[in-house]
């Protein structure tokens, strides 16, 4: 599907129109609200963080109403919302050291030291699937551009987020929601040769840094049923705990990353080492409960500890998986701060 196929339609255009011209901003509003959820998908892609994309998109509503004489009569508000949402993003960049440091090594051509890489991108946070799911898919919701799997999972999210922000906006708009270069230098207010240029070289940039595409299982396997058994010894390995158990789920070369700290952890052994440092398995670390959930269309862990004195298992960590030809690649850890977010509980009940 083209998203400029899916543009507001002409009765909404109309009702935009009479909200504006009626000083109503309840009505404006209303019609607004219709598109946040495909705006904070829009604003989670530009920011990378999930707390971070719901601050923008109220924003961006806000602004909406404020600004509204900008909105040409006639116009299609979608358009013109993910433009209002794009710009609140380069404001949160902007006002963001970490992210707008990383913006100026980025778009610099200076060959000084390492280019930057995914432990730079400390602000990362999980998006919970929950939140991707449309209580009531309306036709003017473009659901297989904004949401397929390829372009929200976190190894996308993070290597996006060391684009510049006018090319992480070209590139979004261009490959991902499939707009026009037309369409995408209006929303950008440059010219349609500075958004190509642009578009051109996030494009460069991503085929130097992103992960080739995976086969997440052999062929002919059931892959609902394998990714299921998948976790369910993950989480035995979890709560058993068996170091050798975890052996046979992740690969030799698997990464294990823990935004917002730095360090990369490469290879299972420095995976399994990090654990064995972390006290795992020992009576001091205590005793774990997992619950599986999901996030950026990918399966998760979320993992609970009960230690020495304590009555009910206590929120730690979530797990995010990737996986490659049934096994993992990579686990991405999240601390307990994203449990609320995610939907999970703080604690869980001691048996």
């Amino acid at each position: 599907m083209n998203d400029r196929e899916t543009m507001t339609g002409p009765s909404e255009i109309t009702a935009v129109a009479a909200a504006v011209r009626a000083g109503d901003e309840s009505a404006f509003s209303a019609l607004a609200e219709r598109h946040r959820r495909e705006l904070l998908v829009h604003c989670y892609r530009m920011l990378g963080s999930f707390h971070d994309a719901e601050d923008a998109v109220q924003d961006a509503l806000l602004r909406a109403w404020r600004y509204r004489e900008s909105l040409k009569d006639g116009a299609p508000l979608r358009p013109w919302l993910y433009r209002v949402a794009t710009n609140a993003c380069f404001d949160a960049i902007a006002r963001d050291p970490r992210r707008s440091a990383l913006a100026a090594q980025t778009a610099s051509d200076a060959p000084e030291g390492a280019a930057p890489g995914p432990s730079e991108v400390a602000w990362l946070q999980p998006f919970p699937d929950a939140r991707l799911e449309s209580p009531a898919p309306r036709d003017s919701e473009p659901e297989a551009v904004v949401l397929s799997r390829e372009n929200i999972e976190l190894a996308f999210l993070t290597m996006i987020q060391l684009l510049t922000p006018q090319q992480r906006a070209a590139l979004i708009l261009r490959d991902v929601l499939g707009w026009s270069a037309q369409e995408t230098a209006d929303l950008l207010e440059t010219s349609v040769a500075a958004a190509n240029s642009a578009l051109q070289r996030a494009r460069a940039s991503m085929r130097t840094r992103l992960l080739k595409p995976k086969a997440e299982w052999p062929s002919g396997v059931d892959a609902t049923a394998a990714e299921r058994e998948l976790l369910q010894k993950y989480v035995a390995a979890c709560e058993q705990p068996d170091l050798a158990g975890f052996a046979s789920l992740i690969r030799e070369d698997a990464v294990q990353r823990m935004p917002p700290q730095p360090e990369i952890w490469v290879g299972r052994e420095a995976i399994f080492r990090l654990m064995v440092d972390g006290g795992f398995g020992t009576e001091e670390f205590g005793r774990l409960r997992c619950v599986t959930t999901r996030t950026n269309r990918q399966p998760a862990v979320a993992c609970y500890v009960l230690r020495e004195g304590d009555t009910t298992y206590q929120a730690m960590a979530v797990d995010v998986l990737r996986i490659e030809e049934g096994m993992i690649s990579e686990i991405v850890t999240f601390g307990p701060e994203v449990f609320a977010s995610l939907g999970l509980p703080s604690t869980l009940e001691s048996p």
